[in-house]
């Protein structure tokens, strides 16, 4: 018979910074390198072998080979979960440039929770989902189905076994945005259609131009 969830175990793993830097830089659901995530880390490629090697027996990652080159990603969106709730208990990171206080407040307005849109715009735009109707009771709406299809959004294009739609508390709006399929299918969408793209090579995105008439026109959304 198993005891209580030992959670000094999943803390040991996510303690260790340069082990912490490699999971926010996966945060967005996105595969990377060994060798760029050693970067990100600020360590040795060998050092870096043994972290990720720590987070992936601890099923924080899954690895992809491809010959001698190996590619990691976040285990699923149960970790992408975990990493947003620590980070709402979290202390902010001293801000040392303004580069970094630029990046910081990037974040806070628009970025990735795994596979899904957080930040302000992933709240406000939760917020007019439930304005019009398109969820409601913790499930998508019929409304809902056929105002995402109109906008190309597929909410079957999403593998595995995840809800059709669930909230996820935002760290740092402190209000949940969409995930689940539709979360995930939605923000595939806005790329495709070029309404958000990248900040950076981080979690950061920004609106653009076609955006800020898109979200307008679809949602009633006015960003900035």
């Amino acid at each position: 018979m198993d005891g209580d969830a030992d959670l000094a175990a999943v803390a040991a793993v996510v303690a260790e910074p340069a082990r912490a830097r490699i999971l926010v830089a996966l945060g967005d659901g996105r595969e990377l390198p060994a060798s760029v995530l050693a970067a990100v880390a600020g360590v040795s490629a060998s050092t870096a072998s043994e972290h990720l090697g720590k987070l992936v027996a601890a099923g924080f990652l899954s690895v992809d080979r491809n010959g001698r080159r190996r590619n990691f990603r976040i285990a699923g969106p149960e970790i992408g979960d975990v990493l947003e709730a620590l980070a709402r208990v979290a202390p902010p990171e001293p801000i040392r440039s303004l580069r970094e206080g630029t990046r910081a407040q990037a974040l806070r307005e628009a970025r990735t929770c795994y596979d899904h849109l957080a930040g302000k715009l992933g709240t406000e735009l939760m917020d007019a989902l439930l304005e019009r109707g398109v969820v409601a009771d913790d499930r998508v709406t019929p409304t809902g189905l056929r105002t995402l299809a109109s906008l190309g959004v597929d909410l079957d294009s999403i593998p595995g076994r995840r809800p059709p739609f669930r909230s996820c508390l935002d760290w740092s709006e402190k209000r949940p945005h969409a995930a689940g399929k539709l979360g995930a299918a939605l923000a595939a969408t806005l790329f495709d259609l070029g309404w958000i793209e990248r900040w950076d090579s981080g979690r950061a995105v920004r609106i653009t131009p076609a955006g800020r008439t898109g979200f307008a026109e679809a949602f009633g959304l006015t960003l900035s």
